[in-house]
């Protein structure tokens, strides 16, 4: 792998130094200083015109290959071996081969330094286009997003990587390749129920965690031998217990994180086995903020690498040829079918994203009297990065399309409802972009993007404590909308074979507190 790094910290905020002296390459090749006079080019429009500010950037030249390798492990520089990378990197690359996918340009990395990795068969203008956009775009809402900040440790990932990676490296040495792989298929199954939805008081200090971990397990050891060693026996489960509550505090219940829960109280994993979980659980909580923040994320990135390649054609630094390539991938990018096209796949975040903050710009120095009286904060304010910058900080996808989403937008993209109820025959249009139906549609469209309404709310409420150390967990129904059963049976019994015990889920409408359905697994005697 060939890299070009940077570490130059980002100028101040201030009047734009921008070079005019002639292009910054002719042509389609490129060198690495040819990368990094495009670098340092972006940067001076990043910092003192658009008021950006990011890690320092490494910038990754790659081959198709190595771009292929990065998709099958979820794009991180270092990670773990399991069986399911080399399953989708065959998978992609099957596809690639045979022209059914293209590659993406680039991948970001949320890290300090932020990483970037570009391929070596893009074009000059396409280098300059990606390093725009990711290595400014991406690179400041990775550092600025406060569920970035909130969530993430863009410090220590890396460092934590290579431990991970080396740690269970050793497990497989140790406890043999099978006895690894089983934890980490049933760990990965329940990826998407291993993060927590709300702040925890502690900042994430993934750095330490190697450090810390021979602490953590002795710590571990001696709570577990305690937790279950006083136990009640079966026979004395008709009375009242007046340690029940205690030990129930003890487990954190009702508790949300599946994989914490497990990694906390599971009474029979080893301690190498709950340290695989935890790092299972802290790679899902790494990309928990990006689940949330798609539109807005290639949104923010979008709308500033359209501003970098614009001013970089008008100040003279790329010519005209360069220009109509950018546009033409530019216009790919945002494209967005309509929803009677053939091409249609739902809603294109690029598209969405870079349609609002253009819209937003509007609004600030171009204001419609509709806009004053819905924007009334914003309309007219004449800072548009100003205000797309406080955007950038402080939205998720969900709530920055309820506030941000204006009529004229769902004029143009030509919004409207559909309700699909399984208890009538037909479909049913309840909001279309007309005064009746704004505040409906918008409010519908931001659902959409609502991590609350797309994931199941799965908890663990209780443990037959008394009994046969029964796992009960509860799915709290909305819309009527059950699991999937022989997907809910595959991931209950590899909660079982974690748990180590009989394990029953209830799906229990919230509305009514009734339960819908019951699914139960039993623990396998050969997973351990």
């Amino acid at each position: 792998m060939s890299s070009a790094t940077f570490g130059v910290p980002p100028r101040p905020a201030g009047p734009a130094v921008i070079s005019t002296n002639g292009p910054l390459f002719t042509g389609n090749d490129w060198d690495f200083d040819t990368i990094r006079r495009i670098h340092d080019a972006c940067e001076a429009i990043a910092g003192p015109e658009l008021g950006l500010s990011w890690y320092p950037n490494q910038i990754e030249i790659i081959t198709a290959e190595q771009m292929l390798d990065a998709y099958a492990s979820i794009g991180m520089p270092l990670f773990y071996k399991h069986w399911s990378f080399g399953k989708h990197f065959a998978q992609h690359e099957a596809g690639y081969r045979r022209g059914l996918m293209g590659l993406a340009y680039e991948i970001v990395i949320n890290s300090d330094p932020c990483i970037s990795y570009i391929m070596e068969e893009n074009t000059a203008t396409m280098q300059t286009l990606v390093i725009a956009h990711a290595a400014f775009g991406h690179n400041h809402f990775f550092k600025n997003n406060y569920l970035f900040r909130q969530w993430t440790d863009a410090e220590g990932i890396l460092d934590y990587l290579e431990f991970a990676k080396t740690f269970i490296s050793r497990c497989e040495e140790r406890y043999g390749h099978n006895a690894v792989e089983a934890v980490l298929d049933a760990a990965h199954a329940l990826m998407n129920q291993g993060v927590h939805r709300y702040p925890r008081k502690k900042r994430p200090d993934l750095s330490s965690e190697q450090r810390r971990e021979r602490e953590r397990q002795e710590h571990q050891e001696r709570m577990y031998n305690d937790l279950w060693r006083t136990l009640p026996a079966k026979a004395q489960a008709g009375k009242p217990d007046p340690q029940a509550e205690r030990r129930r505090a003890l487990l954190e219940l009702p508790q949300e994180n599946i994989l914490y829960f497990l990694e906390k109280a599971a009474p029979r994993l080893q301690p190498w086995q709950r340290e695989i979980l935890r790092i299972v659980r802290h790679v899902a909580q790494y990309f928990y903020p990006q689940r949330q923040t798609k539109v807005m994320n290639e949104g923010c990135a979008t709308y500033n690498h359209y501003r970098i390649m614009t001013r970089l054609s008008e100040t003279g630094q790329i010519n005209e040829a360069a220009y109509l390539e950018f546009l033409q991938s530019h216009t790919n990018v945002i494209r967005q079918p309509t929803y009677d096209d053939r091409h249609y796949g739902g809603h294109n975040p690029y598209a969405i994203g870079f349609a609002m903050m253009t819209d937003i710009a509007r609004i600030c120095t171009e204001p419609t009297e509709e806009d004053r009286a819905w924007f009334p904060d914003i309309a007219g304010s004449g800072d548009a990065m100003g205000v797309l910058r406080d955007v950038w900080a402080n939205y998720r996808d969900e709530s920055f399309i309820a506030q941000f989403l204006s009529p004229r937008l769902m004029r143009q993209l030509r919004l409207f409802h559909v309700t699909d109820d399984p208890d009538k025959p037909e479909l049913r249009v309840e909001a279309i972009h007309d005064e009746r139906g704004y505040r409906r549609l918008r409010r519908a469209f931001a659902r959409q993007y609502d991590v609350a309404w797309l994931d199941p709310d799965i908890e663990v409420i209780d443990v037959d404590l008394e009994g046969d150390r029964k796992l009960i967990l509860h799915h709290k129904v909305l819309n009527r909308v059950l699991l999937n059963k022989d997907d809910a049976a595959r991931v209950l019994q590899h909660l079982a074979d974690l748990w180590g015990y009989d394990v029953l889920m209830k799906e229990v409408d919230t509305a009514t507190g009734t339960v819908l359905k019951e699914h139960t697994a039993s623990a396998r005697p050969t997973f351990f």
